[in-house]
């Protein structure tokens, strides 16, 4: 069984996890403004309380986004310098089917809406089926809550559901309080990188949706005004 060394700073709430002999040991930090000054120490205080050093893990995977600009790209630089200082590959994993992974394990349910606020009166999402394996129904897309569509039927979760409850108050049975999680990230990659799918740290890259990151002052007035 590889150990990995998972990284999630994608959404307000910072979470490192191990894996390690089967064994998953997480810790995490909500509300943090900065992330950056958080995730090292959560990171030493993990390999501590697993009696491991760095160089013990077999990788080092981290939540690629999509998610906050800053906080994916947190996650990206820490897994690459870590990786970097201990020789190890990299397993990016993409947030949104992190999200669905936790909702599968917690509802047992097969087909998945993730849907994570990405502000700006949008949503990140993504619709994911479990069958032998996790299948990507729809690619992880940036629109309007209102421009999401779902394949058949789903489960939704995500903080996207309560951040636009009226564009999604016809869900039943959701799960809004579910976010990307280092757990779920340190599962997932697991797989990966049995499957031989992780990189060198060079190669390992954030998923970017949205190319701008705020909107302009005459942009927010031109929709306060539409």
């Amino acid at each position: 069984m590889p150990t990995i060394l998972a990284i999630e700073t994608s959404s307000e709430l910072a979470s490192v996890a191990l894996l390690h002999h089967g064994q998953l040991i997480s810790h995490e930090a909500a509300g943090v403004q900065t992330h950056s000054q958080t995730v090292l120490p959560m990171v030493q205080a993990l390999l501590a309380q697993a009696g491991i050093p760095l160089t013990g893990c077999d990788a080092i995977a981290f939540g690629a986004g999509p998610g906050s600009f800053t906080g994916v790209r947190t996650a990206c630089g820490v897994a690459q310098g870590l990786a970097f200082g201990a020789g190890l590959p990299v397993v990016p994993v993409v947030t949104l089917l992190a999200m669905a992974a936790a909702c599968r394990d917690v509802s047992g349910a097969t087909d998945i809406l993730a849907v994570l606020d990405a502000r700006m009166e949008e949503v990140y999402w993504a619709q994911y089926r479990f069958h032998d394996g996790w299948q990507s129904v729809t690619q992880p897309t940036l629109s309007a809550a209102t421009g999401v569509k779902v394949e058949g039927t789903a489960i939704a979760c995500g903080n996207g559901l309560s951040a636009y409850a009226s564009a999604f108050d016809a869900w039943k049975g959701s799960m809004p309080e579910i976010v990307p999680h280092a757990g779920a990230i340190a599962r997932l990659a697991e797989a990966e990188f049995a499957a031989g799918r992780a990189v060198q740290a060079h190669e390992a890259q954030p998923l970017y949706l949205r190319n701008k990151v705020a909107l302009t002052t005459a942009e927010r007035l031109a929709k306060v005004s539409t």
